[in-house]
């Protein structure tokens, strides 16, 4: 569920500069974190590779590999976060957040195609019995430092991640993790073996590259769904439903979409009113309170673009072949030319509802006072509006 804002005062722009104000310290968090964790994948890949080898530990030098593919999914969060916290431009209006979506995708890839090689040479030795030889014992000690050091690196990033809402440092976290869950996977390996049986190792070294190629499957899936606008979870988007309704003046809305951009979330709605004559101003004061309620309510959405619709575009008559004020209001007065009381109009609203128009015009209260009854004048404005088949009615005001 999408996480809900504590700060309720905030609102779009303030929270936007906010992001912007702290993206130098956001970045330099990101770029602390993954070099602790560079320096400790360095590390234990090399050892992981050399003790392989020395112990004939097919799985654990799959271990080694994996946590060598880690310093290349480092550099590349490095890359991304130093170029997805560069401010909008005129050709990225939104962004460069999505650079580290980008990042993720090619993590993703990496990791399969690391995947991919891990396995082939483990099913090459599994169907090569000779090719294999059962690893020392100290194989185990290597891959359960490596788990606690991993485990450390996990929790150390993650903190980061959410503190900071960067989507590219929870998946390398969530890599970390899979090295420490691949290095459990190899004591059992090396443990098994010992125990007599040798293809155990090859297994388990098999078992760690279908590891590996889930991380990054899942990577690249969720970071391309993103790429391509999908929305957010069905129960995000109902809970941004129930927010939207809940605002004073709103009957209904529709077209509620939604999508990622990085760390944050944007949202688009076409809301319904309740009386579809309000005021311009009123209208807009709805859409700015749908606005500042999500903004406020829920932490990762950072903008929000309504749409008031008088009536439900999606059910009623389309009225895009009326015109506008200048094109309508030069046929009426066209059509009023005759009327004696049309020289003294004050003002002239039109309402677009349900594929026509409905009419309205204010008249000095003098009019009214002066003739024994105001129902001629509306007769006059209405017989000769009917030349006009758009119009479906008309309104005298006097005031």
């Amino acid at each position: 569920m999408m996480a809900e804002a504590t700060e309720s005062g905030r609102t779009g722009p303030a929270r936007t500069a906010q992001m912007r104000d702290a993206a130098p310290e956001r970045y330099a968090v990101i770029r602390r974190v993954t070099l602790v964790g560079t320096a400790v994948d360095l590390i234990l890949a090399v050892g992981k590779i050399v003790g392989g080898f020395a112990a004939h530990s097919q799985s654990l030098v799959a271990d080694g590999v994996h946590s060598l593919s880690d310093l290349v999914t480092d550099l590349l969060v490095l890359f991304a976060a130093k170029h997805a916290r560069a401010k909008p431009d005129a050709e990225h209006p939104y962004g460069h957040e999505r650079i580290e979506t980008a990042a993720t995708v090619a993590l993703g890839v990496v990791l399969l195609v690391i995947s991919a090689g891990i396995a082939f040479d483990a099913f090459r030795r599994l169907f090569h019995p000779e090719q294999l030889a059962i690893p020392a014992w100290w194989a185990m000690a290597v891959a359960a430092v490596s788990v606690g050091c991993k485990e450390g690196v996990y929790h150390y990033s993650m903190r980061a991640a959410k503190r900071y809402r960067s989507k590219l440092l929870e998946a390398n976290a969530w890599h970390a993790r899979s090295d420490a869950a691949s290095s459990i996977v190899v004591i059992i390996g090396v443990g098994g073996t010992l125990l007599g049986l040798g293809y155990l190792d090859a297994i388990a070294a098999v078992i760690v590259a279908w590891m590996i190629g889930k991380m990054g499957f899942r990577l690249a899936r969720q970071s391309l769904e993103e790429l391509i606008d999908t929305g957010l979870d069905p129960e995000q988007v109902e809970s941004i439903r129930a927010a939207l309704m809940e605002v004073d003046g709103v009957r209904d809305l529709h077209m509620l979409r939604t999508r990622q951009m990085g760390p944050k979330s944007l949202v688009d709605a076409h809301i319904l009113i309740d009386d579809p004559k309000l005021s311009v101003f009123e209208g807009h004061q709805i859409s700015e309170t749908a606005r500042a309620r999500l903004i406020r309510k829920f932490q990762d959405i950072e903008d929000v673009t309504v749409h008031i619709d008088p009536e439900d575009d999606e059910e009623v008559a389309q009225g895009r072949h009326l015109g506008l004020r200048g094109e309508v209001e030069a046929r009426l007065r066209t059509a009023w030319a005759d009327v004696p009381e049309a020289g003294a109009i004050r003002r002239i609203t039109l309402h677009y509802l349900d594929g026509r128009i409905e009419i309205e015009i204010e008249l000095p209260l003098e009019l009214a006072l002066g003739s024994d009854s105001p129902e001629p004048i509306r007769q006059r404005f209405e017989r000769a509006a009917r030349q006009n088949p758009d119009v479906s009615r008309v309104r005298i005001l006097f005031g």
